[in-house]
């Protein structure tokens, strides 16, 4: 059986998510996971974009054994240079460099003939073979493309020494049928074609990412690029975890292997989730909380005498345990460290010191600690390491004869000071975010605020997501707390710092 490879974008594509802006120290956090995955390339940014974006590829890079890393790059020259920059330190390095083909792009965007790409292609993928052992071409909008230019394209590509090519569907425009015959074509009108590996980039403006990476994997794609839980520009990527479980539950259908762990699935999904503050529907496929869930009689007799009745997926597989009930008040600190270890969770000293503080806090108050309570806590931590600002304490007074509700705030700021500031709102939330304002002191509107419990209870974590938008982009922070008012606090005050760190 041939072995399909995942190209995992996550950090890049997935990062280009409206609102998404993640701490260096969480795309590390990220990486590591994706590497204990087992996806075969992680492509860690686009180097030459911002300095932030270069430092964190320099640094994923110096961090990765096992997992190919991969810098972006436009089709130029400086582009490829500050790619190889970035990637020089890591142990298996990849230029991933593309231009767009399509008659739609080339005359709107790139402003170029067919021709004038044509020799680019030709010039700059040698120039940069000739720095990297691995280099991968990707053509724009492959799918609006000319068919027969985009073959001609691929193979000039790879005469120039591109090893691997992608075929993106840019703009989620095509579908299967459409997909997988593209591939058949270029199969029989690329003379190079088993001299490269070829790829699949499909995104879900309509719903057809999924299905179309598939299609592709059936005509010949040996790598498929996708997201953990499908996240990425507009209506985002194909979700990884769903592509995987599907060639892997249908091997015998797709007749190939995959060489991910699957059993870090589900750790990997919260970890994403968490980190970026894109909540995971319930009945989202494969890692949804539903997945496992019957409520239907018929359903849950059969699961009763034999799961396979109506599971297709065994939960263990992904990692996902029958057992919540994991540690308590009594746990020490190995054990602690050791199942945080199973949970797919490698931490420095100073990690395990800090989550474990944060754990026996946890057990004064709740008795039952579930996994995904230590899923919570240290996405926490994660933030905690770079965000400058931090809620020191509040306080919340009801006035019922008014109907107003008062909140007084103390921050800390990057330099330590605890700054306080009060506010009168018409509910809780509006006054502690009044007075969250006035410390800030930057212009912004509250888009979306929303709650959800990690997990059941009356002593469940809340898990709040807020919203913001400052001088036009879209800022994200998530707050977890048993108190929910402390949860939207800690939510919005980073977000905010966020903003004004931009």
């Amino acid at each position: 059986m041939a072995t399909v490879q995942f190209f995992d974008t996550t950090l890049r594509d997935g990062e280009q998510t409206p609102g998404v802006n993640l701490y260096n120290t969480e795309k590390l956090q990220i990486a590591k996971q994706l590497e204990k995955l087992g996806v075969d390339v992680i492509e860690a940014g686009f180097p030459i974009t911002s300095e932030g974006d270069f430092k964190s590829v320099v640094d994923i890079s110096a961090i990765i054994k096992n997992t190919t890393v991969a810098g972006l790059a436009r089709l130029k020259q400086a582009d490829i240079d500050a790619v190889y920059e970035a990637t020089k330190n890591a142990v298996h390095p990849r230029l991933h460099t593309f231009i767009a083909t399509s008659d739609i792009h080339l005359k709107h965007k790139l402003k170029m003939s067919k021709e004038q790409v044509m020799e680019s292609v030709k010039y700059l993928v040698a120039y940069g073979r000739n720095l990297f052992p691995d280099v991968e071409f990707s053509a724009e909008d492959a799918t609006r493309t000319d068919k027969e230019y985009l073959a001609q394209i691929v193979e000039a590509a790879i005469r120039a020494g591109a090893n691997v090519i992608n075929i993106p569907d840019t703009v989620g425009f095509t579908n299967p049928v459409e997909y997988g015959n593209l591939f058949k074509y270029l199969r029989e009108n690329v003379p190079s074609f088993d001299k490269a590996v070829f790829s699949c980039h499909c995104h879900d403006d309509l719903g057809m990412a999924v299905a179309n990476s598939l299609a592709a994997v059936e005509n010949g794609a040996l790598q498929v690029e996708s997201t953990i839980n499908g996240i990425g520009e507009r209506a985002g990527n194909a979700a990884l975890e769903e592509v995987a479980l599907a060639l892997y539950t249908r091997k015998d259908y797709y007749n190939c292997e995959i060489g991910l762990n699957l059993s870090q699935i589900k750790s990997s999904s919260q970890l994403v989730s968490q980190l970026t503050g894109l909540a995971i529907s319930k009945n989202k496929s494969i890692v949804g909380a539903n997945v496992f869930s019957h409520e239907a009689g018929i359903h849950q007799d059969g699961v009763l005498k034999e799961p396979t009745t109506y599971e297709i997926i065994v939960p263990s597989l992904i990692g996902v345990t029958s057992n919540s009930l994991v540690l308590g008040k009594h746990s020490g600190r190995h054990a602690f460290a050791q199942h945080m270890k199973e949970l797919g969770y490698e931490l420095d000293d100073q990690q395990k010191d800090n989550l474990f503080i944060e754990f026996k806090k946890l057990t004064d108050t709740k008795k039952e600690i579930t996994d995904e309570d230590l899923h919570a806590l240290l996405s926490e931590q994660t933030v905690k390491i770079e965000l400058p600002y931090d809620v020191d304490r509040m306080q919340l007074e009801v006035d019922s004869a008014k109907a107003i509700q008062k909140a007084t705030v103390k921050i800390k700021n990057p330099n330590g000071e605890i700054l306080e500031a009060n506010a009168e709102g018409s509910g809780s939330i509006e006054a502690l975010y009044k007075a969250i304002d006035k410390i800030f002191n930057i212009e912004s509107r509250l888009k979306d605020y929303s709650i959800q419990a990690v997990t059941n209870g009356p002593d469940a974590l809340a898990q709040v997501r807020a919203e913001i938008e400052h001088n036009g982009k879209i800022f994200i922070g998530v707050g977890i707390s048993q108190d929910v008012m402390e949860a939207s606090a800690r939510a919005y005050v980073y977000a905010l710092g966020k903003a004004k760190a931009v």
